[in-house]
């Protein structure tokens, strides 16, 4: 097996096994490799009512050997896809700037941005009702300085339904132009080391424009990081 895809399937068997729900785990994993549940199970030779079933934690939690079954399908079918989802997977892992992203990391279960913002004491900026399936924190600096449209499309890991957390933030207008001119826009964006009536104006506008929950917050970074990694697994 090629070496990155055998780490991202021990990265989803490790994320199923210790999920509180397993089948949910199944589903999120299913839905970044962008398989239907009937091009999977015809591939795995089950009804797709079974892979339903599992995913909706309807049967029994599926054992180590249906697991493996079910990651080996996933790979098999984006090797035939010219390894679509693998080759991200690489670049995330490959020849990063690793001083840049300060933490990354997908969640089991969608997480609601209201939740997410009183879990790091953060203040609405621009409210728009979103979930998230992950975070990436960053140094907004050094990302700004340095990265171009690729590395920037490339923080957003499996999914663009995610929070962006910019940190050593002045006024967060430069953040936010940046995720304006990309092509991909996250749910949530939020604007570290400031408080939210610092915030520039033009930079509320775009998340206005871009209906990102945009949030504030002066809690330390490594707190956050803490906090963020105790509360979603």
């Amino acid at each position: 097996m090629d070496p990155a895809a055998r780490a991202l399937a021990n990265k989803i068997c490790g994320d199923v096994v210790f999920a509180e729900y397993p089948g949910k785990t199944l589903k999120k994993w299913r839905q970044i490799f962008e398989i239907s549940q009937k091009e999977l199970a015809n591939k795995l030779n089950v009804s797709p009512s079974v892979i339903s079933d599992y995913e909706g934690d309807r049967r029994k939690s599926p054992g180590i050997a249906f697991i493996r079954k079910f990651i080996e399908a996933l790979i098999e079918l984006d090797k035939e896809r010219g390894y679509k989802t693998v080759s991200k997977y690489r670049d995330l892992i490959d020849s990063f700037q690793v001083d840049i992203i300060l933490d990354m990391k997908e969640y089991d279960l969608p997480v609601n941005s209201l939740e997410f913002r009183d879990l790091i004491e953060g203040e609405d900026v621009v409210y728009n009702d979103r979930y998230v399936n992950g975070h990436t924190v960053i140094d907004s600096i050094k990302a700004i300085l340095t990265l171009n449209s690729y590395d920037f499309y490339r923080l957003y890991g499996f999914t663009t339904e995610r929070a962006l957390i910019f940190t050593k933030v002045s006024s967060g207008r430069s953040p936010m132009i940046a995720v304006r001119v990309a092509n991909l826009k996250p749910a949530v964006v939020v604007l570290n080391s400031i408080s939210a009536d610092k915030v520039d104006k033009i930079a509320a506008k775009i998340a206005e424009i871009e209906k990102i929950h945009l949030i504030a917050t002066e809690m330390n970074t490594n707190e956050m990081i803490k906090v963020l990694r105790k509360n979603f697994k």
